[in-house]
């Protein structure tokens, strides 16, 4: 058995704008606060309800702007973002998500035992992108300020626990992105800015993730703070014969990324194998009408447990026991609903237990 977990996101079900509201409130008192509080216990707990291992908490905000909300010092000038001040956090760099579950911690482990907790912070990389200029100093301010999130939202207590700690960057590998070449000075500041945040939270007890959508470029190697790494189903890291060693010679872990988790393609390849290439985006844009207009149940076109199973029995054969983790490959927010999503999660917690 591979213990599970989840990226994050989900599709919101109810007045997004209040929630919104709430959570740029919480933990102040009021119905926006109390709105929010109550969509992020009751997800939590559906989520607990699939059978993970350790579940993150539910994003239901945008992955960037969730932290510039957190971050001061900021200004922003045409649509960039600019250090205009010393780097710093409101409210002691509270996720506000996670403060809801902190204050709850009780109800719900009168329930579901003492919680494991997952939390995912946007990484200096990806936030670099919203500046108007990229250059060593903003990974350096990046990191501190996300240094201090990652340390006021890491924490050991009676009855909730942060475990795992992912920085998610999507864009390392993704973007051609000269800032970070090999032998560059800005590839050094991002491995050194990584460390630091990850330290916050390994000297806190939680094991430390890098969420990537490709590993084509490798500097996370060199992240000593970081324990394991995941990417997306099919990525090289999971195919390849040198993968193995690196992990021993680096002393790093895998999380094996069990499903796909793009709804498009995940239509579009069980619409082609089932019907055929001819006309198919007509016959796509068919089933996509179906799924909106409620004549057809989305939960057809996940993958199978016994997929997922192959998957990690896979990787379980290749990797052994440097995999510590499953799970989805990515957040599952473009899911067409909230009910298809948990399924998902459900599906990918059974295929863990695969022994």
């Amino acid at each position: 058995m591979v213990e599970s977990y989840d990226v994050g996101s989900l599709p919101f079900v109810g007045d997004f704008e209040k929630f919104i509201r709430g959570a740029r409130s919480y933990p102040d008192p009021g119905d926006d606060s109390a709105y929010f509080e109550k969509v992020v216990i009751k997800s939590f707990m559906d989520k607990l309800d699939t059978g993970l291992s350790v579940s993150n908490y539910p994003q239901f905000r945008d992955m960037n702007e969730m932290f510039f909300t957190i971050i001061t010092g900021l200004e922003k000038i045409e649509g960039r973002y600019f250090f205009v001040e010393p780097a710093g956090v409101l409210k002691e760099g509270l996720i506000p998500e996670v403060e809801a579950l902190r204050r709850n911690s009780k109800i719900l482990s009168e329930k579901y035992g003492r919680i494991k907790l997952k939390i995912c912070i946007t990484g200096p990389h990806t936030l670099s992108y919203f500046f108007g200029f990229r250059n060593c100093k903003v990974f350096e301010d990046l990191a501190r300020v996300l240094a201090k999130i990652t340390a006021s939202n890491t924490f050991r207590e009676k009855n909730l626990e942060v475990t795992v700690v992912s920085l998610d960057e999507p864009l390392i590998g993704t973007v051609d992105d000269t800032l970070i070449d090999f032998g560059s000075e800005g590839r050094e500041c991002l491995i050194k800015a990584l460390d630091r945040i990850y330290y916050e939270a390994k000297s806190r007890g939680a094991q430390t993730v890098i969420h990537l959508h490709s590993t084509s470029n490798t500097l996370f190697w060199q992240v000593e703070n970081l324990d394991i790494v995941e990417s997306h189903v099919g990525d090289l890291l999971y195919r390849s014969p040198k993968t193995k060693d690196l992990l021993e010679e680096y002393d790093k872990f895998l999380k094996v990324s069990l499903c796909y988790t793009d709804f498009d393609k995940l239509v579009h390849d069980r619409v082609k194998a089932e019907l055929g290439g001819e006309n198919l985006l007509e016959k796509v844009a068919d089933v996509w009408r179906k799924i909106r207009s409620d004549e057809l149940n989305p939960v057809y076109y996940l993958e199978s447990v016994e997929v997922m199973e192959k998957r990690l029995k896979k990787a379980l054969d290749i990797f052994g026991d440097r995999i510590l983790y499953a799970g989805p490959e990515c957040g599952l927010r473009g899911f067409p609903t909230y009910e298809c999503a948990l399924e998902c999660l459900r599906r990918a917690a059974l295929a863990s237990h695969l022994r």
